[in-house]
C-alpha cells in the first residue's frame, strides 16, 4: 500500500462491519466502509466542513439488496441501455422479475425476451410484449409495479408523468429530458411522486459509485475547503449510429439512430456529458446561472448534432467552471471532472485523488480495498440495489428533480452554442422551447433540420435567444 493512500485495507474491512451492522438504507451518518482520513490540506486553520454529516445523503451502497415484497418490472425502451438496465435490475435483488416490454418497434422486444428466456428463464408471453409509441401506456398499464424508463431521451418525461399518475416507482435512463417543456414535466411529475411516496432513482451512476460517493464526502467534510473553480470533461469517440434501410420511414430511422438527432438526444452535451455535469451540480450544490459557449460540427456522419462544445459556466455563487465535450475518433482528451478549493484540490482523472495546495497527495481512494471488501463493484447495478431497497423499506428516495438540474445545465450550454449568445437560467427554465415534433407519425415524412445524407445540416430553427436562426453550416 502507498503511502500516500490514507485509508488502509484493514481500516476499510473494519469501517465495512460497521456499516454492515447499521443497516442497508440511510442518509449516510451511520459509519460508512469509505470513510476515511484526510490531511489538513497543508494550511494551519482547522478543517470546516461544507455540509454538516446527516444533511445531505448519501446511499448505503451493499452488494445486494435485502429480501421482501416480489416485485414485478416493466422495461419501456428494449434498446442497448435498455436491455442493460433490464439485467442490472435482476442482479440486484431476489424476489423480483420483469412481466412486460415495450417498445416502438417489435424486433426489439423481442430480442430482449429472448435474452431473458435465455440467460434468465424469464418468459415474457406475446400478450405482455408492446409495441408502438403508446406502448409505454400498455407497459405500465400491465400490472407491474415499477418500470425502468430507457427510451430516447425526449420521450421519457411523458414517459416518467405517466407512471407517476399511475402510482410506478421508476427507474428513468439519463438524460431525462431534452429540452425546457421536458424539464418541467420531470419537476412537476418529481413533485407528485414525492406526494405519493413513490420511489425515482435515475441513471446517473455516480451517484452510486463508490469512488465518487466518498469522494463527495471528503470534499463536504471540508477536505478542498470552498469550491472555487473546476473542469469537467467528456472527450472520446463518436458513438454508433445507424444507416439508413430502404424501408425504413423517416420517423423510423431517426428512433433508431436517436443519439445523433437534437430531437431525439438533446444533442451529445446532453445525452453523454451530462454525466460529469451531474458531478457539478452535486458536488457545489449549485445551479449554473449562465453559459456561454461555443461548438462546431466537423466529422458528424448522420444525424443534425454538433460534434464538440465548450462551455463557460458561472455558477449561483460566481465562481465558473469549463464544460469541454467532443465525440471524435482518434482524440486526446478525458472523461473526468477536476475542482479547486481554498484547501485543495479534488480530480477523478486517474483514481480520485485529493491535493492540498502544494500538489501533495492527501487522500485516494483505495479501489483494490473496495474489491477486497465487496463482490459488486458495477454502479450500474448498485443503484438498482439502492433503489429496490428504499422500495421495500418505504423509505422516499427522489433523484429526478436533481437530475433534471445537471439536464438543465447541458441545455443552457447546448442553446448558447447554438445561438452564440448568453444564456441564463431563469430564460431558459422559463422557455418554451419543445422539441417534440408536433406531429409523430412513423408513416408520414418528417420535416426534420438536418435530415438527408449528414454532409449538410441547419441549425434547429426554435433558437430564438439570438433572434435569428443561424442558417446553413457545411462540413
Amino acid at each position: 500500500m502507498k503511502k500516500e493512500n490514507s485509508i488502509s485495507r484493514r481500516s476499510f474491512l473494519r469501517s465495512s462491519a460497521l456499516a454492515g451492522a447499521a443497516g442497508v438504507v440511510g442518509t449516510g451518518s451511520a459509519a460508512s466502509v469509505l470513510t476515511s482520513c484526510c490531511s489538513s490540506g497543508g494550511s494551519g486553520d482547522a478543517v470546516k466542513p461544507l455540509k454538516e454529516p446527516g444533511t445531505y445523503y448519501v446511499p448505503d451502497l451493499v452488494d445486494f439488496a435485502t429480501d421482501g415484497k416480489e416485485l414485478k418490472a416493466g422495461v419501456i425502451g428494449c434498446g442497448g441501455r435498455g436491455s442493460g438496465a433490464a439485467f442490472n435490475f435482476l442482479a440486484a435483488a431476489n424476489g423480483i422479475t420483469i412481466t412486460a416490454l415495450g417498445d416502438t418497434f417489435k424486433d426489439r422486444v423481442d430480442d430482449l425476451a429472448g435474452k431473458l428466456k435465455k440467460d434468465r428463464n424469464i418468459d415474457i408471453p406475446e400478450s405482455m410484449r408492446f409495441t408502438g409509441l403508446d406502448a409505454y401506456k400498455q407497459v405500465i398499464d400491465s400490472g407491474v409495479d415499477l418500470v425502468l424508463v430507457a427510451t430516447p431521451p425526449n420521450f421519457r418525461p411523458i414517459h416518467f408523468q405517466y407512471a407517476v399518475e399511475k402510482g410506478k416507482h421508476a427507474f428513468l435512463e439519463k438524460p431525462i429530458c431534452v429540452d425546457p417543456v421536458g424539464y418541467r414535466t420531470i419537476m412537476a411529475a418529481a413533485k407528485q411522486a414525492v406526494a405519493k411516496n413513490l420511489c425515482v432513482v435515475t441513471g446517473t451512476q455516480r451517484h452510486h459509485q463508490r469512488s465518487y460517493v466518498e469522494s463527495y464526502r471528503q470534499i463536504m467534510n471540508g477536505a478542498i475547503g470552498e469550491i472555487t473553480g473546476g473542469t469537467v470533461w467528456w472527450n472520446g469517440g463518436m458513438l454508433w449510429y445507424k444507416d439508413r434501410k430502404p424501408e425504413w420511414s423517416d420517423g423510423e430511422w431517426m428512433i433508431r439512430d436517436w443519439v445523433n438527432w437534437i430531437w431525439l438526444s438533446g444533442d451529445h452535451i446532453v445525452e453523454q456529458h451530462v454525466h460529469n455535469l451531474d458531478v457539478l451540480t452535486w458536488f457545489t450544490g449549485l445551479k449554473p446561472k449562465t453559459a456561454l459557449g461555443f461548438g462546431s460540427r466537423q466529422r458528424r456522419v448522420t444525424g443534425n448534432q454538433f460534434d464538440n462544445f465548450s462551455i463557460d459556466f458561472e455558477m449561483e455563487n460566481g465562481i465558473h467552471v469549463h464544460s469541454m465535450c467532443r465525440q471524435v475518433h482518434e482524440t486526446g482528451g478525458t472523461v473526468s471532472e477536476f475542482f479547486q478549493g481554498t484547501r485543495g484540490s479534488w480530480s477523478s482523472t486517474n483514481g480520485h485523488v485529493i491535493k492540498d495546495l502544494k500538489g501533495n497527495v492527501v487522500w485516494k481512494y483505495d479501489e483494490e480495498a473496495e474489491k477486497a471488501a465487496y463482490k459488486q463493484i458495477d454502479p450500474y447495478t448498485l443503484e438498482h440495489v439502492n433503489w429496490i431497497n428504499h422500495i421495500r423499506s418505504g423509505k422516499l428516495i427522489e433523484q429526478a428533480s436533481e437530475t433534471a438540474v445537471a439536464n438543465m445545465a447541458a441545455i443552457m450550454g447546448r442553446e448558447s452554442a447554438y445561438s452564440g449568445k448568453l444564456v441564463t437560467w431563469d430564460e431558459m427554465t422559463a422557455s418554451d422551447l419543445n422539441l417534440y415534433p408536433k406531429d409523430l407519425d412513423l408513416a408520414k415524412k418528417m420535416e426534420i433540420n438536418g435530415f438527408g445524407n449528414g454532409k449538410e445540416f441547419k441549425l434547429p430553427d426554435y433558437i430564438h435567444i439570438a433572434g435569428q436562426p443561424q442558417g446553413n453550416q457545411t462540413r
